[in-house]
């Protein structure tokens, strides 16, 4: 196993969760900055040529969906194989999760390539020059995908082991590569020609390839347990079936979030091209909150899916609000920035004047719901450790499906136009991360004994609380 450091089910919480937790966080933000780097170049051409890649971007977000299936599976997988000492399940979960992937990242660029003009076609975009840019954008992308599949899920087998600085250092390694060719490419400097939103997703696809080609040189040459797996062989049917067990409900998810997202996008595209922009811009701009608290998330997943696997549910209750305390930090941070200082940020992305106002309203309108959407994230990464998956998808796909009718109740002229829009998204966070914080302390007060207040009346004295580590057994106070 790479050495990490980190001893998960015994010893401190805190300090191992945040060693693990902060390389996961950068490794995410790094992730988005792929994207957020094309779009500050591609801001430079112009908000149509943000709309172009903004529009394809949704089908590689949809396959997103597919990645996080396996990306889960293995992370969990291999967190719990980890705490029961199962090295064979490790290898297991490990190279049946890449298997998967492939397969996956063939079918569906195979789909895309195929269908790419009638994808582009469903957005009801009557500007030819932004339609023409975007199925070239998809187009390239779709033939580099598996990159962009693949990377993800050897992250996901790291982090399971405990080893989440790796996976940073590498995926920061193809974005230096990706920021130093997006300007060359995409304006054409030195011998390359100017290629706009092409050069973009050329930059992008090339640099998650090198990607790929370090996590192989470094998992092959480092880890004892992975560098022992046979990828030239049969899959099998019993960890296929187990990694979509436990990834099936947050892909399913992602998928649907994603789907919901261009029902958005369909709806707030009758204001035009600018709005879609202002709309991929500001979702990026909100997903390095989301990113961070995700970073967390991961951390707590594979933190309470070792000490699952290990049997120790106080620990595991001692993870979750740790981890809870922490996103809350994050959450208040996000609203703070977005609410009073969203002009700013936003300009860094288009400096047009018309994108910038509109573009500020969709932040500050975001930035009220931060804070749920961060304990709604780290709850989900603790159900995720415990393998029960179902729950936080079930009520992502539930309020996230309800944004698209509160959309168009909202948005009417009578109402709130477009901002309505955005407090759907807004309002709908509010009560995924009250329900799923609600849920898993439910969870938690049934499987750990922890001190919990009882109202106790003893003869001759006033009602009083008493505090019971053990439910069965009554502790008395005397009377003072």
């Amino acid at each position: 196993m790479l050495d990490n450091g980190n001893d998960l089910i015994n010893g401190r919480i805190m300090k191992p969760l945040l060693r693990l937790a902060l390389p996961i966080m950068a490794t995410s933000l790094v992730q988005m900055a792929y994207n957020l780097t094309d779009l500050i170049w591609i801001g430079r051409v112009g908000s149509r040529a943000v709309a172009a890649v903004g529009t394809a971007g949704f089908f590689t977000w949809l396959g997103f969906s597919l990645i996080i299936m396996c990306k889960i599976g293995a992370q969990v997988g291999v967190a719990q194989a980890v705490g029961r000492k199962d090295n064979r399940e490790l290898r297991n979960y490990a190279r049946n999760a890449l298997q998967l992937n492939f397969l996956l990242s063939v079918g569906y660029a195979s789909l895309l390539l195929l269908t790419r003009k009638a994808l582009i076609g469903f957005f009801g975009i009557t500007e030819q020059p932004v339609i023409d840019n975007a199925i070239n954008y998809l187009t390239i992308v779709s033939c580099g995908i598996a990159f962009m599949f693949i990377n993800p899920v050897f992250s996901g087998i790291l982090n399971g082991l405990g080893e989440s600085k790796t996976p940073f250092l590498i995926n920061s390694t193809g974005l230096v590569l990706n920021i130093i060719l997006d300007p060359i490419l995409i304006f054409g400097l030195g011998p390359f020609p100017e290629m706009g939103v092409i050069g973009a997703a050329m930059a992008t696809i090339f640099s998650q390839f090198v990607v790929t080609v370090i996590f192989v040189i470094v998992i092959s040459r480092n880890s004892r347990e992975l560098a022992r797996m046979k990828l030239i062989r049969l899959p099998s049917w019993k960890y296929i079936s187990k990694i979509i067990k436990l990834g099936a409900p947050v892909g399913l998810h992602s998928a649907l979030f994603t789907l919901f997202a261009m029902l958005l996008a369909r709806i707030v595209a009758q204001w035009g091209p600018v709005p879609i922009a202002i709309q991929k811009v500001g979702a990026h701009i909100e997903a390095i909150s989301w990113m961070t608290a995700d970073g967390f998330a991961a951390a707590m997943a594979t933190f309470i899916g070792q000490n699952y696997g290990a049997g120790k549910w106080d620990r595991i209750r001692k993870v979750y609000f740790a981890g809870l305390s922490s996103v809350s930090v994050i959450g208040l941070i996000s609203t703070t920035l977005f609410v009073f200082l969203a002009e700013p940020i936003f300009r860094i992305f288009i400096p047009e004047t018309e994108s910038i106002a509109m573009g500020s309203v969709y932040l500050r309108i975001l930035g009220y719901s931060q804070l749920f959407m961060c304990i709604e994230i780290a709850s989900a990464g603790a159900f995720h450790g415990l393998g029960r998956t179902i729950p936080p998808s079930l009520i992502g796909i539930l309020f996230t499906g309800l944004r698209v009718p509160a959309a168009l109740i909202l948005s009417r002229e009578s109402l709130l136009g477009l901002k309505g829009v955005w407090w759907s998204i807004s309002i709908s966070s509010y009560f995924k991360g009250i329900i799923l914080i609600v849920w898993f302390l439910i969870i938690l007060f049934r499987k750990t004994s922890w001190p919990r207040p009882m109202l106790t009346k003893r003869l001759g004295s006033r009602w009083r609380f008493t505090y019971l580590r053990d439910k069965n057994c009554l502790q008395e106070k005397p009377d003072v």
